[in-house]
């Protein structure tokens, strides 16, 4: 690359020429950029739209397969047009519901419209009628309230509630609607023109008849700014009617404000502990500062990109941000570092500023650029998954991009103004030079003379490394310590008497004056609603026996089914055991429920119902094959260590008819211990299912257990089409493909120390630790970069190969040194696993840490042994060539 075009490429030195114009840029965008950060929104995860349409059918059939045939299945059939979207059924006797779920992102009002267009030649018995209900799963409850009174019943306490609470409620932005439980009685609610009904439930909250208040935000709301309305309303109501008991039921604002918070905190943590570092090895506070000053301008220009995209922040985008410091720091050190270094050598500071970027310039934008072409990709990939890394693509690439741009503009310009020469310093030796760039250069000679040896330890280094995936848990997400989960329980279909059921037919009295005939025959809806709340009760008595247990209430009639139960225990503050073990211990003290099911769950971020982590699908047309088979595989599942509350759906008499795209279908769910990964669980319980499962029968991995086989797929696309976009980009500076091979070749290096620290701290390699390993290779890729560049400008000075190689080395370990330090360092707070939702953040954290030791001292050495390996083949095969047009 010639000199000029290096000097003509280089934005620093139009930086430097119009210095004031580039202070004040960087100062509108430092005020923007708070601006932006206070109109951004806490979340715990990105708000993405997931549609479901739901259309409900019925008509007067009798039983359940006749149903199925006349309803369920002439509707599924008009459904089928509909591309990427999956379809759900249920059908009992003379009704069919149809879950038809779209992908994340979609519209829902155009989904609403192309499931009403798919359905209107549905053809359907004469009697039958068809709603078509659009339902969002965005669509959360913000915050529950149980509510009870002393001396009033809850008939009057409901009535209060409607007529003195409700309406307050209605003036919230943000609200969907609000649902009033607990009265046995269908009620319906209006808020914004959308009537809702609400099925008959009862409701306790710690051993306490009660009703529950449900707030509902829209889809497109804020659940903290929801919230931080319903307390100013409900602060005024509590002093308005003394009389009424109000305890928080459950809500997660307190979690995502916690968990916000705390990532924050690690992110300052990581901010001030990269600055230290930088401090250490420069000893100048104006070098520094300069520095440190690229961090909030580059997160301040980053929030405006946000701001405009319309993310929030939350647990993925400030991990991003937590991410890029490193990568910060890089840009902006690798700048300050090498001015600070020229004007040592007796240079101007504005000349040092304008050598210095023209020397390194071109070095930075590409490393930097091959960098955002690592992590853009990640914002395209498909489906839900696709969706929910959108934000973190985007907000990652951005701030790569804006921090190219404060290194490459801002720091040179602020160089020339604090930078001053410091002739103490010149003569004196700095830590780097005086004991690690000796020891440095002894080593890279000998690896310059023993490259087969240094390549072969590299292969055994990479080998070593894949060999410890197998023992690390695989999961999806990392199961977080909430302080707070459910007990979902059912029962079975009571068997009633058919003496009873003739008594009930013909409107007569029980002779024997039965209670049971007269509860039956007066609702059977409301004696199977009060069998459900008597067994909630006693389940909700053994939680509240923990000492680690706040509070718990029991909504019997969950999902508008009197036989399901829902319990929420709310645990202590100051426990002295995590969410996992209390679900263990309270686990233990549950009773078994004959015919019926127990299951503890987790509190999901995205709320679709009770699915457990691991969910397999049986598919098939006999109904009872399906029923055996899964009986069958429930027994042997039971074996495997870590699995609990293993379930099979519906009911084996058929009362009820399940369906997944069109086939016949029963589930089978199991939640899971702490200490096993849910990857390493649905590979046992696949290679068991697979022997057990007769033809005629299809085996479908859902759920979770889906997306942790989908992510290393989606993940792998993305890292090709990341590795293709950075061969290009390196590619157009180097013009030729040898230094774009060195670096792919180069990449493998950091996946031994990243495994290694998966391992140690049993940390799960899953969806989060993927991340890191793609920074990983990012940043490795920035310091290959770094090397072959300044390799290849002394030897278009005229300097061998060998002296170039040597002195490159030297010159460039201590910004390599530093950019690594301050990285470890930066990641340092995170990894450490402390506050809300640490397990979150960890794994990404200590794959990095660990990553950046091995393949940072790795790469050092490697980079340069193959270099010169691929550079004399290279050469041999062009003589070889030559040789043989020649003859």
């Amino acid at each position: 690359m010639k000199q000029s075009l290096r000097e003509n490429l280089n934005i620093s030195r139009l930086a430097i020429k119009y210095a004031r114009i580039t202070l004040f840029f960087w100062i509108a965008v430092a005020v923007a950029g708070m601006f932006a950060f206070s109109s951004l929104k806490y979340a715990l995860f990105p708000e993405v739209p997931f549609p479901v349409v739901i259309v409900n059918a019925s008509a007067t059939l009798d039983t359940t397969q006749v149903t199925e045939s006349k309803l369920t299945n002439p509707i599924e059939t008009s459904l089928r047009s509909l591309s990427g979207a999956e379809v759900f059924s249920s059908t009992y006797p003379g009704q069919a519901v149809i879950n038809v779920a779209f992908s994340g992102g979609s519209n829902l009002d155009d989904s609403t419209k192309a499931v009403e267009t798919a359905l209107k030649n549905v053809s359907l018995p004469p009697n039958a009628t068809l709603e078509v209900i659009p339902f969002n799963l965005n669509e959360s409850i913000v915050v529950t309230y149980a509510i009870s009174s002393e001396n009033q019943s809850l008939e009057s306490v409901a009535q209060i509630v409607r007529n003195k609470i409700v309406p307050s409620l209605e003036k919230i932005s943000g609200l969907l609607r609000v649902d009033l439980l607990g009265d046995g009685n269908f009620r319906e609610t209006k808020i914004e023109n959308t009537p809702t009904t609400n099925p008959p439930t009862l409701i306790q909250f710690n051993k306490t008849d009660s009703l529950a208040l449900q707030i509902v935000k829209r889809a497109d709301a804020n659940t903290l700014d929801v919230m931080s309305q319903v307390e100013q309303v409900m602060g005024q109501v509590k002093k308005s009617l003394p009389e009424l008991q109000f305890n928080l039921g459950d809500t997660p604002a307190g979690y995502i404000e916690e968990a916000t918070n705390a990532t924050i905190e690690a992110l300052i943590g990581a901010i001030v502990l990269a600055v230290l570092i930088i401090f250490f090895f420069l000893k100048n506070f104006e070098s520094t500062l300069i520095t440190a000053l690229a961090i909030p301008i580059s997160l301040l220009g980053t929030f405006i990109v946000m701001a405009i995209a319309g993310f929030n922040l939350e647990t993925i985008t400030l991990l991003g941000l937590a991410l890029v410091i490193g990568i910060i720091v890089d840009d902006a050190i690798v700048d300050v570092e090498n001015i600070s270094r020229h004007i040592d050598l007796g240079e101007s500071p504005r000349q040092a500023a304008i050598e210095g970027t023209d020397e390194i310039g071109l070095t930075v934008t590409v490393s930097t650029l091959t960098l955002a072409a690592v992590f853009l990709p990640i914002a395209f990939i498909g489906g839900n998954l696709g969706q929910f890394f959108k934000p973190f693509g985007i907000t990652v690439a951005a701030s790569v991009l804006i921090s190219l741009l404060v290194a490459r503009t801002l720091s040179p310009v602020l160089a020339i103004y604090w930078m001053k020469p410091n002739p103490i310093k010149a003569t004196k030796k700095s830590l780097t030079d005086s004991f690690l760039v000796p020891i440095y250069r002894k080593l890279l000679i000998w690896s310059l003379s023993h490259r087969k040896l240094v390549i072969g330890i590299a292969m055994v280094s990479f080998v070593a490394g894949v060999s410890l995936i197998p023992l690390i848990p695989k999961g999806f997400i990392p199961k977080l310590d909430r302080g707070e989960f459910n007990i979902i329980y059912t029962l079975p279909t009571p068997k009633i008497p058919a003496r009873f059921l003739k008594n009930i037919e013909a409107n007569k009295t029980d002779d024997s004056g039965s209670s049971l005939l007269g509860e039956i025959a007066k609702s059977p809806e409301s004696f199977l609603l009060r069998k459900t709340y008597r067994v909630g009760k006693k389940l909700e008595g053994i939680a509240l026996d923990n000492a680690n247990v706040e509070s718990a209430y029991i909504i019997a009639g969950f999902q508008g089914n009197p036989l399901k139960g829902k319990i929420h225990v709310q645990l202590k503050s100051d426990r002295q055991l995590n969410t996992s073990e209390m679900q263990e211990k309270i686990r233990e003290k549950l009773p078994p429920l004959k015919g019926g099911t127990i299951s503890i769950e987790d509190i999901l971020f995205v709320e679709t119902g009770d699915d457990a982590p691991l969910k397999v699908a049986l598919l098939g047309e006999n109904l009872q094959t399906l029923n055996q088979t899964a009986e069958t595989l429930k027994k042997q599942l039971k074996d495997i260590p870590g699995l609990v509350d293993i379930k099979i759906s519906g009911d084996k008499n058929n009362l009820i008819i399940e369906h997944f795209q069109q086939q016949r279908v029963v589930y089978i769910t199991a939640n899971l211990l702490e200490e096993v990964g849910l990857g390493d669980v649905t590979n046992k319980v696949v290679k068991t299912a697979k022997t057990i499962v007769p033809s005629g029968v299809k085996l479908d991995v859902q759920g979770a257990s889906a997306q942790v086989r989908s992510i290393f797929q989606e993940f792998g696309f993305a890292l090709i089409l990341a590795i293709i976009c950075m061969l290009t980009v390196l590619y157009i500076p180097f013009g030729r493909w040898l230094e774009p091979l060195v670096v792919v070749l180069s990449l493998p290096l950091s996946i031994v120390g990243a495994m290694f620290g998966l391992l140690i701290t049993q940390s799960e390699f899953g969806m989060i630790s993927l991340i890191g390993l793609i920074f990983l290779l990012g940043l490795l890729n920035k310091n290959a970069v770094l090397l072959m560049d300044y390799i290849n400008q002394l030897r278009q000075r005229g300097i061998s190969r060998y002296e170039a190689i040597l002195t490159t080395g030297e010159t460039r370990l201590r910004p390599i040194v530093m950019t690594t330090a301050s990285t470890i360092l930066g990641m340092l707070p995170i990894a450490l696993g402390l506050g809300a939702g640490a397990e979150l953040r960890q794994p990404m954290a200590v794959a990095i840490i660990g990553g950046l030791i091995t393949s940072s001292l790795l790469s050092l050495i490697v980079v340069p042994v193959l270099y010169t390996l691929l550079e004399d083949s290279w050469g041999k095969l062009s003589v070889n060539k030559f040789k043989q047009i020649q003859k």
